[in-house]
């Protein structure tokens, strides 16, 4: 009892003679903390912020090329550049084609890329660095060179793709000037650009799964796609939800692969939400048109990502 008192004693002793901490320590060290991260905030805030509420205020004026000249001409509308939008043929085929892209274009290019990480896992397979640049390569490439190659490749006469389908007897294919070909051809290309990029993420957190958990199913008798379906898309879940909501978005906003390929044909086949937007914008000078083609394309990105994460945790992808 006394050895205890004698330390209780000690402690008091020591509390006594320790500095205390000074009251305003902790608002120094917040000022501190907001001083370092003020200059992210204010580029954010200049190079972010201002221009998309300059753009929102853009979309409800009749901003056009005469306004260009002269500021005078600039009048405030309200919404009916959102009325006229939704009026537009136009612009529907546009939303049914780019849904159409992410549709078809968003499970193929995660299947793609997420087989391409299991394989380069797996210990078996040599060579694997380079396997991994040879990958990645489209990825980090000028994205206008390899779509200008990639017309070549699909050329109805000259075309390495249309040489191989001739070589077994098969008529060549008009790949960019059918209205039913021109979808699928740019798919193609847009996930074989894309999904080394994907690869390189699930190949990082593949290599975080234990090996014991595959060791367990094993010794369960599980065989390959049960330890896929059991063991490896459970521990990739988040990453897998991840990877779908950039994909998601990537394909939302094509625009360089059918400007470049097809110009949006044959027939406004392959005419997407922001090559839309570019036309309206840098075509016809309807700035404030464009602009809100543009909020519109964010608010169909943001539900279909706000729905991506509703469903994810509901499958407890995440909590």
């Amino acid at each position: 009892m006394t050895d205890v008192r004698l330390n209780m004693a000690k402690v008091e002793a020591e509390a006594a003679v320790r500095p205390r901490r000074r009251p305003g320590g902790a608002r120094a060290r917040e000022r501190a903390a907001w001083g370092f991260v003020a200059p992210a905030l204010i580029a954010i805030g200049v190079f972010f912020a201002v221009p998309v509420f300059a753009a929102l205020l853009l979309s409800l004026t009749d901003f056009d090329i005469y306004a260009l000249a002269d500021l005078d001409n600039v009048r405030f509308i309200g919404v009916q550049n959102y009325e006229r939008l939704f009026g537009n043929p136009l612009f529907w085929g546009a939303m049914k084609n780019t849904g159409l892209f992410a549709v078809l274009g968003v499970p193929l290019s995660i299947a793609a890329s997420l087989a391409a990480a299991v394989i380069l896992n797996a210990r078996v397979v040599k060579w694997r660095p380079l396997w991994r640049v040879i990958f990645f390569a489209p990825f980090v490439t000028t994205l206008v060179a390899t779509a200008v190659l990639w017309n070549y490749l699909l050329h109805t006469r000259y075309g390495v793709i249309n040489w191989a389908i001739s070589s077994v007897g098969l008529s060549p294919v008009d790949w960019l000037g059918q209205p039913s070909t021109s979808i699928p051809a740019i798919l193609m290309f847009v996930v074989w650009k894309i999904f080394g990029y994907n690869m390189l993420i699930f190949l990082a957190v593949l290599q975080t799964v234990p090996d014991d958990l595959y060791e367990a199913a094993r010794i369960d008798g599980a065989g390959v796609w049960k330890r896929f379906t059991h063991v490896t898309l459970p521990a990739i879940a988040p990453t897998l939800l991840l990877v779908s909501i950039i994909s998601v978005a990537s394909f939302f906003q094509l625009f360089a692969e059918p400007y470049v390929m097809t110009q949006g044909g044959p027939a406004q086949s392959t005419v997407t939400v922001l090559y839309f937007m570019y036309e309206e914008g840098f075509k016809w000078w309807n700035l404030g048109s464009a602009s809100a083609v543009a909020f519109v394309l964010f608010v169909c990105i943001l539900a279909v990502t706000l729905v991506q994460l509703a469903v994810a945790k509901r499958m407890g992808a995440y909590e």
